[in-house]
């Protein structure tokens, strides 16, 4: 079963393309900022928790099979 995003942390995620984008055009301090709160925001959002990436899932069974040699 496939979940969907939070509203809010589909909104962040949109804001954050489009500060990145305004950065990319028009560097200042005021963006890096706000760039680095959604960054924060996005990361940290209560969504993830309990959830882990494929790739994570991989590297940290590689990992747990290399102690067991």
């Amino acid at each position: 079963m496939r979940r969907t995003t939070p509203p809010d942390l589909d909104r962040a995620q949109d804001e954050w393309r489009a500060t990145y984008q305004q950065l990319a055009v028009r560097p200042c301090t005021a963006l890096r900022r706000r760039l680095i709160h959604l960054s924060a925001t996005v990361l940290f959002h209560p969504h993830w928790q309990g959830q882990r990436s494929a790739g994570w899932a991989a590297l940290h069974g590689a990992r747990r099979d290399r102690s067991t040699l």
